[in-house]
């Protein structure tokens, strides 16, 4: 019994950073240091008092952006599901994969 509630409390950090390398969010992001994008810490730290960051990473993850954290573009992500578009969003607002 234990280990069910480790595991299914565990689940949605491991899900979240599968669902994040699935859609190649990884491979311009990571943690704690800029790859290409910014850091999901750094996401983070710069939304955390915005009230409306959820609904905004949303639409910039599904429709792409730019100039927010230098000159190169974020590409649009229009075939990610909304239900996935919001989880990846909340997830990279908490900092992106557990430290």
């Amino acid at each position: 019994f234990g280990i069910v509630l480790l595991i299914s409390s565990i689940s949605p950090v491991l899900a979240d950073q599968s669902l994040a390398t699935k859609n190649g969010c990884t491979a311009c992001h990571a943690s704690d240091k800029k790859i290409i994008g910014p850091a999901f810490q750094e996401i983070a730290k710069k939304y955390s008092a915005d009230a409306s960051a959820l609904e905004k990473m949303t639409q910039k993850i599904k429709l792409g952006g730019k100039g927010a954290w230098g000159p190169v573009p974020m590409p649009a992500h229009p075939q990610i599901s909304d239900a996935d578009l919001h989880t990846l969003a909340a997830w990279a607002l908490k900092g992106g994969p557990a430290k």
